[in-house]
């Protein structure tokens, strides 16, 4: 008996070429099913309508701020119905950071099979070759940033990302409650270092996201070495993926706290139409269990969702330590929203911030402005 599974990733070698591993081994394994992958971009994964991509795809990997929309759209299975205690249990267990609990609004409707957030890179040949230390705290950042050593991304979810950064340091995780984001004191202190950060990097940051950073500080051909906070990828950290060997480390710590940085990462979620539903999640455990996420999917360019492979010798060899270097950043790595409705905040907001910092605005309107949005989405 033929059967057929259809799926949607993000069209990034961390995004695409493990799921086409595991699918190729599981498919070898299974004669008669064939598991077809396609992909969309970056910004596709984030912002694509995930009711568009149910009617067209049994599998989906996906962004955790869409599981409020899936909730109220019931787009999604949810997954806790038809999946062993047991084996979510072993999820729930080995989840990075929060990554597991990201997924669950009101149902468990994704598995964690890849984690991120922003982390600190660098290029540690060109470090070594200015006779320069890491920075250990948010002053130091800006002094080498001062120097002209710092690049990082300054596209609209960069940005709002490095907001968050700051607001959920400073009021332990306490955003988005009651009605405001946070205090308007602290949003305006927020957005002015960050404003004071970004006057001392290049106009070209604005059209940068996280993967154009890995490429600048990894290029020969520039001076810039150094990232404080944007999402990290593990590919960068391989042998012979770029010119230059990219080196992850925790994030730096502000006013004697480690700075809370925002959880992204992928869930591995199966539409409602799926007809082949017995299949897709025998395939979602092989794709998301600790065997599997340790062995092929991180040896084909994947970031596991699965902390067994974070801490596993292997996994950190292939990756200078990147798994080892920034566990304890994801560990504490900040939730956004996922109310039905947050993503048209997420998407306007970012570009608002980042236009205010281009433009030199008032930040006393930007907070004002940000607060409506925010407002209206709800």
């Amino acid at each position: 008996m033929f059967m057929h599974l259809k799926g949607i990733t993000w069209n990034h070698t961390r995004g695409k070429l493990p799921v086409l591993a595991t699918a190729q081994r599981y498919m070898e394994m299974h004669p008669g099913v064939t598991i077809d992958w396609q992909a969309r971009s970056l910004k596709e994964f984030g912002d694509a309508p995930i009711d568009i991509l149910a009617q067209d795809y049994d599998l989906i990997i996906l962004d955790h701020p869409w599981m409020g929309f899936a909730a109220e759209n019931k787009i999604l299975l949810p997954l806790e119905h038809f999946l062993e205690p047991e084996f979510l249990a072993d999820q729930k267990a080995n989840s990075v950071g929060k990554s597991f609990q990201s997924y669950n609004y009101t149902h468990q409707y994704a598995l964690a099979i890849d984690a991120a957030c922003p982390i600190a890179f660098y290029s540690n040949e060109k470090l070594k070759a200015d006779n320069a230390s890491l920075p250990t705290t948010w002053s130091e950042v800006i002094d080498l940033a001062k120097r002209g050593k710092v690049y990082c991304g300054g596209n609209g979810t960069s940005i709002l990302m490095q907001f968050y950064m700051l607001l959920a340091t400073k009021t332990d995780e306490k955003l988005f409650v009651d009605g405001i984001i946070a205090d308007k004191e602290i949003q305006k202190e927020s957005l002015l270092e960050i404003q004071e950060l970004f006057s001392y990097l290049p106009n070209c940051v604005f059209s940068k996201n996280p993967i154009g950073v890995y490429e600048v500080l990894a290029s020969p051909k520039t001076e810039y070495y150094y990232c404080p906070c944007d999402f990290g990828y593990s590919n960068y950290s391989r042998v012979g993926y770029s010119s230059n060997l990219i080196t992850s480390a925790n994030v730096v710590k502000y006013n004697g706290k480690m700075l809370k940085t925002t959880l992204g990462g992928a869930g591995f979620a199966i539409s409602n139409k799926c007809k082949n539903i017995e299949l897709a999640l025998d395939y979602l455990k092989y794709t998301a269990s600790g065997e599997i996420q340790q062995s092929i999917y991180v040896e084909n360019g994947g970031q596991p969702g699965h902390r067994s492979a974070w801490t596993n010798s292997r996994a950190n060899e292939l990756t200078n330590s990147f798994f080892n270097n920034t566990l304890e950043t994801l560990d504490n790595a900040y939730l956004r929203p996922r109310y039905d409705g947050y993503l048209s905040f997420q998407e306007t907001a970012g570009p608002l911030i980042r236009d205010w910092i281009m433009n030199e605005g008032n930040v006393d309107e930007l907070i004002d402005n940000i607060h409506d949005l925010f407002i209206y989405s709800i």
